[in-house]
């Protein structure tokens, strides 16, 4: 009951730092949730002591925490900068590791070198939540940034790895190089192999369940949020890393092949990507939480131990700190001028030197840091006895004082040397920035609500749409942006129904006169909005000389104007529903994998959609009238809540101003309030 109080807390103050983050954005988020622990910790007595299996420490936080970095990687960035990167997630790391491992043992001999290299390389890893407050305080060169983005993903695997060597190496009391070398190539590749392998068992696990009929979005990111953990038991049964092998499924992205679309996969990402935005941000919140409630004890129990002065302990965080920035902006310095500076043959120039130093400087410690020191064992097993883990209560001490040096650093240096914006056009370009991010959510929406629509519950989903289009209209024209008319995609969808006229007449199910006749319907629109006859010329003659020959000539024969017209009229009808319900269908698909312009494929669904139900022209009964209305209402709200997330999510990762994310939440909140009558 305790351990349940205390996750209640925990998860209490994240919820609390999210809203403090929104009132005093300036101060990094995790030195806010820091700052709630500590607060936990006092209001407690300061008798807080967590422990944790280091196993279940890695599997329950780093796990998933890596498997949704590495999903949402730009994949393409990573690639681009993929020296650089690889140079700072594991050239840089295992640097550190040794400058923090020897330093620290010639400082204090009483911690092994083996356990120093330990700390070493849980300070290797920079953390993915300070880095994202970094980017909503200030403008981080845009190379800088990507490099940053995809040194956290892969400095996370080679940190963990390195650590597991060092903790080995003092829980047997002995370390070759040339062994912890040989392991850690057979850890290392063999995580590649079995990331690989069970990511693609993965996706042929979920290529067989949607053959099956299984497109249940429950099953999906159920199974895709165990997903972490079962690939991390896997490869760690099998002796090699399941950091690394986690990281390869999540760049695989395993429950979303590539190349996959639809509405169901549309509906499943929207759902899987709520999903995980909560998990990771509750797991990175209390791990940080727990860091400020650890700290009392931790510094307590160090603090008062005569073995080491005070003073001491203070000049070692900042030595440490310090060895660890210099270390990092040598590595940086070297590594710019080596991928940058000698092909171009110039030296640094004063813009180049502050780029670097906003690359060492941003590189915080946190989450991972954290997580993995916590995972070390009070006691280990040594010649054969239980021993405690030597000056362990020391390393998290100074792990502790390094993270918060860092993000302190990182919070209130960089924004002094982050290039400086021009007022009126940084003001100008903030105001072009929001009103494109306010239509990506309009559009977001608009894909929501077209991977919602079912057979059911199309009519209201509809009318939904179309005021979102509006929508769209109005903030286009406000902000004066012109688009040119969409013809590439009206003749996209007329070839859809001249392609499903076509197969109906091969099939013998629609006539060949029929057939004709829309045929030359479509080709002259088609004709008309590209102004050229390449529909009508000999692709088309040879299309009908085809369905001539396949259907007879004596069958043309009988259908020649006579007192069939009528018949003849219903066909027609029939033959517009199908080719137009086969053209709804594409769009949709259009529409859910944001192949297309979104509010220009929603606008000309909606005009199909309304040509469709003209056609069948049934007249609504004032019940069916009175439940779709209802329904409407329901939908318009669950794309107002789809909406607000939208507007949080976009705050929260700097592509909306704060003054903006607040007009929007607030015009969303009045729709709500209209809908429900409370205005």
């Amino acid at each position: 009951m305790e351990t349940l109080t205390l996750g209640l807390f925990m998860l209490a103050a994240v919820l609390a730092s999210s809203l403090i983050d929104q009132i005093i954005p300036r101060v990094s988020l995790p030195l806010v949730q820091i700052g709630l622990g500590l607060l936990i910790a006092i209001v407690a007595g300061g008798d807080i002591e967590i422990t944790l299996d280091p196993e279940l420490f890695l599997v329950f936080f780093i796990a998933p925490l890596l498997y949704d970095e590495a999903k949402r990687a730009d994949k393409e960035a990573l690639w681009r900068e993929r020296k650089p990167v690889l140079s700072l997630a594991i050239g840089l790391v295992v640097a550190t590791t040794l400058v923090i491992g020897f330093s620290l043992n010639a400082l204090v001999p009483s911690i092994p070198l083996a356990a120093a290299f330990a700390l070493g390389a849980a300070l290797g890893p920079t953390d993915a939540v300070a880095v994202s407050s970094l980017s909503k305080q200030v403008d981080i060169p845009k190379r800088q940034a990507s490099m940053l983005k995809g040194e956290l993903l892969l400095n996370d695997a080679s940190g963990i790895v390195s650590f597991q060597f060092a903790v080995g190496a003092v829980t047997t009391g002995t370390f070759s190089l040339l062994h912890a070398s040989e392991d850690f190539l057979i850890e290392f590749l063999g995580g590649l192999l079995f990331g690989a392998v069970l990511g693609f068992v993965g996706n042929w696990v979920v290529r067989k369940a949607r053959d099956i009929g299984v497109e249940n979005t429950n099953f999906h990111v159920l199974f895709e949020v165990l997903i972490p953990f079962l690939v991390y038991l896997i490869s760690d049964a099998c002796h090699v890393s399941g950091v690394i092998a986690v990281v390869v499924a999540g760049l695989i992205n395993v429950t979303s092949p590539r190349g996959t679309i639809g509405p169901s996969v549309s509906r499943m990402n929207i759902v899987s990507s709520s999903v995980w935005h909560v998990l990771t941000y509750a797991l990175n919140g209390i791990v940080f939480v727990m860091l400020g409630t650890q700290l009392p004890n931790a510094m307590h129990d160090t603090w008062d131990n005569v073995a080491i002065q005070n003073s001491t302990l203070i000049l070692l965080v900042f030595g440490l700190t310090f060895l660890l920035l210099f270390t990092r902006f040598v590595w940086v310095l070297v590594m710019d001028y080596l991928h940058v500076r000698r092909k171009e043959r110039r030296w640094f120039s004063t813009d180049d030197l502050r780029s670097v130093l906003i690359t060492t400087f941003s590189g915080a410690k946190g989450t991972i840091t954290l997580s993995i020191m916590f995972s070390i064992a009070p006691n280990i097993m040594l010649r054969p006895y239980a021993v405690p883990f030597p000056q362990r209560d020391l390393l998290i001490f100074l792990a502790c004082g390094v993270i918060v040096c860092t993000l302190l650093l990182a919070t209130f240096v960089v924004p002094l040397l982050a290039p400086k914006r021009d007022e009126g056009e940084g003001e100008r370009l903030r105001q072009e920035r929001d009103a494109e991010t306010t239509l990506e959510i309009m559009r977001n929406v608009i894909e929501m609500l077209t991977a919602q629509q079912t057979a059911e519950n199309h009519v209201e989903t509809r009318a939904v749409i179309r005021s979102y289009n509006d929508r769209v209209a109005r903030i286009k024209e406000t902000n004066g942006i012109e688009d040119e008319p969409n013809v590439a995609l009206r003749l996209k969808a007329l070839g859809w129904e001249h392609e499903r006229a076509i197969e109906l007449m091969e099939s013998g199910d629609v006539s060949a006169v029929v057939g004709y006749q829309y045929l030359s319907r479509l080709e002259r629109m088609m004709h008309l909005l590209e102004h050229s006859g390449q529909i009508g010329g000999m692709h088309a003659f040879r299309i009908r000389l085809r369905a001539f020959l396949h259907r007879g000539v004596n069958a043309v024969l009988r259908e020649l104007p006579g007192h069939t017209m009528a018949a003849r009229t219903e066909e027609m009808r029939q033959l517009q529903v199908k080719c137009r319900v086969y053209a709804i269908q594409h769009l949709e698909d259009a529409v859910a994998s944001s192949q297309v312009s979104t509010e220009d494929a929603a606008a000309l669904l909606l005009e199909y959609q309304r040509s469709l139900g003209a056609l069948h022209n049934t007249v609504p009964t004032v019940t069916a009238v009175i439940k779709v209305e209802d329904r409407t209402d329901d939908m318009k709200r669950l794309a107002y809540r789809y909406e607000l997330e939208q507007i949080q999510e976009a705050y929260e990762e700097d592509r909306l101003s704060r003054i903006q994310a607040r007009r929007l939440r607030e015009n969303v909140q009045l729709m709500q309030m209209d809908l429900e009558d409370t205005v």
